[in-house]
């Protein structure tokens, strides 16, 4: 019986940024009023994982316990926590929905103000953490922490799914899968019979793609360096594709001829300030309308003329695709386990926890897709 007691078990933990990962026993203290312990059961490594680990988002402190798209069981709950119990599974979500801010209170609105609070500081709401290494406290991040074998969550950072829903599969639809597919159908809101642009063909890209043709997109071009993404792509709905290295003019120039200026959507998947400009500029003038998804470094500027904006270009970003989480993954999760969202095929590798720097390094190497680690 472990409910109320401080508990013992494995994490990958970075001690710094740009050290590898560590694996080491930790103490995972019981939750406190609002709070959750959960028991993970699949962790995804997602490329903002690659990101926080070398301190460029914002909010990353060390040493700290990293991971945030995952499936898990409920272990113990806090004072209060109504809408998970013991033995409910559940999916981790990096934005929280507390239904008590002014956004949550918003029906057009998702970003809730509770993820700029505690949680980009690597902190619980009281301004602690229920991590412990060596008698160092280890920090959060985005309010989940999945790379342990227990973590500590707020309830508003919790969707409880379907029992049966496959827990392997279900994990993505905490991050990857929910915010590019959204980012199309929500926060873009594709037209049927458009034309589309998405850059990175990787879990973002590709499930981006899935909502563009879930939304009636006639044409959607997929970009990315790496050719042998593009059957993939296809199989989600791409119909076109181009590779940027093998083009004798810049891509900006490359797409506006073959297409005519006609772009409407474009979808920036990547997170380069190169790329968000190569996908604004490419965007149709009159009604374009760009989404930035990728996550860029924290002192990184985007430099665009606003002339453009004149022209009638729309700029916009979208966190976890403009859903509201706690309302939107179980329905996700149901469309997962109808055969609408392919989620299985975009898991490329299988491994254990103590794999963890092998899949970081098939990623950062273009040579995964989604690595899941079985916990």
């Amino acid at each position: 019986m472990t409910e109320g007691k401080t508990i013992t078990c494995r994490a990958a933990v970075v001690w710094k940024a740009n050290e590898p990962f560590v694996i080491e026993q930790i103490e995972v203290d019981p939750p406190k009023a609002g709070e959750v312990r959960v028991k993970i059961v699949s962790t995804g490594i997602c490329f903002s994982d690659v990101s926080a680990s070398t301190g460029k988002i914002l909010g990353v402190q060390f040493p700290i316990i990293l991971g945030h798209e995952a499936s898990a069981i409920v272990e113990s709950i806090g004072e209060g926590v109504e809408s998970v119990g013991v033995g409910d599974h559940v999916l981790p979500l990096f934005l929280p929905q507390c239904n008590r801010c002014r956004v949550c209170k918003d029906k057009n609105a998702n970003s809730c103000l509770e993820f700029m609070g505690s949680q980009v500081k690597g902190v619980m709401s009281d301004g602690t953490s229920r991590f412990r290494c060596r008698g160092e406290t280890l920090y959060t991040f985005v309010g989940c922490s999945t790379f342990t074998e227990y973590s500590v969550i707020s309830e508003i950072n919790l969707a409880k799914i379907n029992p049966e829903a496959p827990m392997k599969e279900a994990a993505l639809i905490s991050c990857g899968i929910s915010t590019g597919y959204g980012a199309a159908i929500n926060s873009a809101g594709v037209k049927e019979n458009s034309t589309c642009a998405v850059w990175g063909l990787g879990t973002l890209g590709l499930s981006t793609i899935m909502g563009c043709k879930k939304a009636g997109a006639k044409t959607i071009i997929g970009i990315d360096i790496i050719p042998e993404k593009f059957k993939l792509a296809a199989e989600m709905g791409c119909t076109d594709f181009v590779n940027p290295s093998e083009l004798s003019v810049p891509i900006e120039q490359y797409l506006m001829e073959k297409y005519g200026g006609a772009i409407e959507y474009t979808f920036e998947c990547i997170g380069r300030i190169q790329t968000m400009k190569q996908a604004f500029d490419c965007c149709a003038i009159g009604n374009g309308v760009c989404v930035l998804i990728g996550v860029a470094g924290l002192t990184d500027n985007l430099n665009i003329s606003p002339g453009q904006f004149l022209a009638g270009k729309t700029l916009k970003g979208t966190l976890y695709g403009g859903y509201k989480s706690r309302d939107a993954v179980p329905k996700l999760v149901d469309e997962l386990m109808n055969g609408k969202l392919k989620v299985d095929k975009f898991i490329t590798h299988t491994m254990k926890l103590d794999d963890i720097n092998e899949g970081f390094d098939l990623l950062k190497a273009g040579k995964s897709i989604r690595t899941i680690l079985n916990l």
